[in-house]
């Protein structure tokens, strides 16, 4: 293998920017994927990011350019839905790379056989094979970003025209500045009527400190300037630099489980060459497996004998658990292992959690084994069993964030079946008793003894805020309404703002993504990482329902926001729950001191309307009796609590 003819890039861009659109026209335009076998956003493979239209599960692909191919491509005309127009009579596109000129069937005119043949000898030395990874766009999975741009030697911003510069734009920016990788600025949908070039040029250029022509303008729709895309990658983008002859290091930057084939680790080639029946250790992991099928992606995966220095593909193996091929970690040969693995790795730590519950008992059995099937594809996702007075047996799961946590439920309701209640979200905590121990409690019904506490630290997070200039008093009153601290406020051009501040991370898990698009008209981003752990005033605020304390509705906050809290909660749980035969009181409480309450209404029966005349003492008699009912049920009645009340943290402002 050459490898100066390889070119290994990655596409980041923030979300709903195109980039699983754009690459498909690349996938359609090097004849990766024969035209009758596209489709939209062809390397998400989950229905979820179909429906949803974001990438959650990264993918890799192998294509294969000639620089200046795009010269023939662009000639036979561009279709609606990408690239493509009828080629000249007996010609016919092909998906084997080195035929991708056109290939001639035997109906061919013998003066186009002789031209195509010819031309396919002068380019075979000039054919790049280009490996792509098409990763997610969400915070969320950050890390597997940041582990997707150090297998690359390039990175493809792209910026949606209409919408310019976004959160997490600036965010993978950093990463793939950080990385060392060189950057191609692309901006896409160029066909929209709201386009805006110019501007989005200007805040592109600001940001990378390059000129605005050189700035390339696309549309992954119609497939406008993809070939010059292509060219740019080549002639830009540097080749792998690897020791062929070194002792193997591959990086893994994904993983997925096979059911029938086991782990399946997905790696980039740093130094060697990694062999079928290659017996291998991970490094991080200390673990040790057989390489028993290796290959390429072009886009399925495709078997070979190795995968050479620079390349990226996947190593089927005979591990049998993803906790042991860890996102980051390094490969090496048992026989001849490396002296240094690659710099990067940590272990992916969740610090979203929350309480899942069945709605019937005999579902839990079930639950446990769609967790335990998930996490066989999901190293991230950690989960133990709870237990709730009011829901029964359940599990506390951990997740990356609130988009990884609703991909979870959606994925145990469409594909299990389960009908659950998802109590709201929660992190982690340090609780620092008095005699000097230290402990970490994922909710509220963890916490010791008020008087055994010496202190709580919570997590608080560095957050950025990208808005147009006339929303920037809105935020700064937002992220000042949630404990946090602007740190620095600058502008990227002349109407953009980035707000850079610092909050604790369970106030960003409650309503400040929606609060923030309600602030700014949808225009604001917003982008996080975590940061480090405070020492805070921190209680624990309980939900008493009809005298009856519901632990899963309880929550840790600060001192001084608990009584604001407490009477948001109870004032929403009263419009949620049901009016019963008897009033119900709904109580937010800090130990024994209730700070907020709000009562449901009894339904009122007219148990005089039978009556129709008499004396008074008729009637009050009949009412005495349902007065002297209302008490007694009162005392015996059990409240139904429906499932969206345990996520009324989340929904307390809709």
């Amino acid at each position: 293998m050459n490898q100066s003819h390889t070119r290994n890039f990655c596409i980041i861009a923030h979300i709903d920017h195109g980039k699983s659109t754009l690459a498909d026209r690349m996938l359609e335009l090097t004849g990766t994927v024969e035209r009758r076998n596209m489709q939209a956003q062809l390397l998400d493979s989950m229905d979820l990011e179909r429906e949803k239209g974001i990438t959650i599960k990264l993918q890799p692909v192998r294509m294969h350019w000639t620089p200046g191919q795009g010269n023939a491509v662009s000639s036979k005309g561009l279709g609606a839905g990408g690239v493509g127009g009828e080629a000249s009579k007996g010609v016919e596109r092909s998906s084997n790379p080195s035929e991708q000129a056109g290939v001639i069937t035997d109906t061919a005119y013998p003066e186009e056989k002789a031209h195509v043949r010819q031309r396919e000898e002068e380019t075979a030395a000039e054919q790049y094979t280009l490996n792509l990874i098409d990763t997610p766009g969400h915070v969320d999975f950050s890390y597997e970003v940041s582990r997707s741009l150090a297998a690359c030697e390039g990175a493809v911003l792209v910026v949606d025209c209409s919408q310019g510069i976004q959160a997490q734009t600036l965010a993978n920016v950093y990463l793939a500045i950080e990385a060392g990788l060189e950057i191609i600025p692309v901006l896409n949908k160029i066909d929209l009527p709201a386009a805006d070039p110019e501007r989005v040029s200007a805040e592109v250029s600001a940001l990378l400190g390059c000129t605005p022509e050189s700035i390339l303008r696309v549309s992954g729709k119609t497939g406008a300037g993809v070939p010059e895309l292509l060219d740019n990658i080549v002639a830009q983008i540097p080749p792998p630099a690897g020791q062929p002859e070194a002792p193997l290091r591959a990086l893994i930057f994904d993983s997925v489980f096979d059911d029938y084939r086991g782990v399946i680790l997905f790696v980039r080639v740093i130094d060697g060459v990694l062999r079928r029946h290659d017996q291998l250790t991970l490094m991080a992991a200390r673990a040790t497996g057989l390489a028993v099928e290796v290959g390429t992606f072009a886009p399925k995966q495709t078997p070979g004998p190795s995968i050479q220095t620079g390349q990226i593909g996947y190593v089927v193996t005979n591990l049998k658990s993803l906790a042991e091929a860890q996102v980051g970690d390094t490969v090496t040969l048992t026989a001849n292992p490396a002296t240094e693995a690659l710099a990067g790795y940590r272990k992916i730590k969740p610090f979203v959690f929350a309480g899942f519950f069945p709605s019937s008992g005999e579902q839990y059995p079930d639950l446990k084994d769609a967790l335990e099937k998930l996490k066989l594809n999901d190293a991230a996702l950690q989960y133990e069993p709870e237990t709730s007075q009011v829901l029964g047996f359940g599990y506390r799961v951990g997740f990356l964030g609130l988009l990884h946590l609703e991909i979870i439920k959606e994925r145990l309701e469409r594909e299990y079946g389960l009908d659950m209640v998802v109590t709201s979200p929660s992190t982690d905590y340090i609780v620092a008793e008095s005699d000097g121990t230290e402990s970490t409690i994922r909710s509220a019904a963890g916490l010791p003894d008020a008087s055994r506490i010496d202190h709580i630290r919570e997590p608080w997070i560095k957050g950025e805020v990208v808005v147009p200039k006339d929303y920037v008093g809105g935020v700064i009153q937002l992220v000042n309404r949630i404990r946090g601290i602007q740190k620095s406020l600058s502008y990227l051009d002349e109407t953009l703002a980035l707000i850079d501040f610092e909050a604790p991370l369970a106030n960003v898990l409650t309503d400040f993504y929606d609060a923030l698009k309600s602030i700014t008209s949808g225009y604001g981003s917003f982008n996080y990482e975590l940061g480090d752990y405070r020492r805070e005033s921190l209680v624990r605020l309980d939900i008493i329902v009809g005298g009856e304390l519901i632990d899963s509705l309880s929550a840790i906050t600060h001192k001084d926001e608990a009584y604001r809290i407490g009477k948001e909660i109870v004032e929403k749980l009263k419009t949620i729950i049901p009016k019963q035969s008897f009033e119900v009181s709904l109580q937010a409480a800090i130990g024994g001191k209730i700070i907020a309450r709000e009562d449901v209404k009894a339904l009122r029966k007219d148990v005089t309307a039978k009556l129709y005349g008499g004396d008074v003492t008729r009637k009050n008699k009949l009412l005495d009796k349902q007065k002297r009912g209302k008490k007694r049920m009162k005392r015996i009645g059990k409240v139904d609590i429906p499932a969206e009340a345990f996520m009324v943290l989340v929904s307390k402002d809709s």
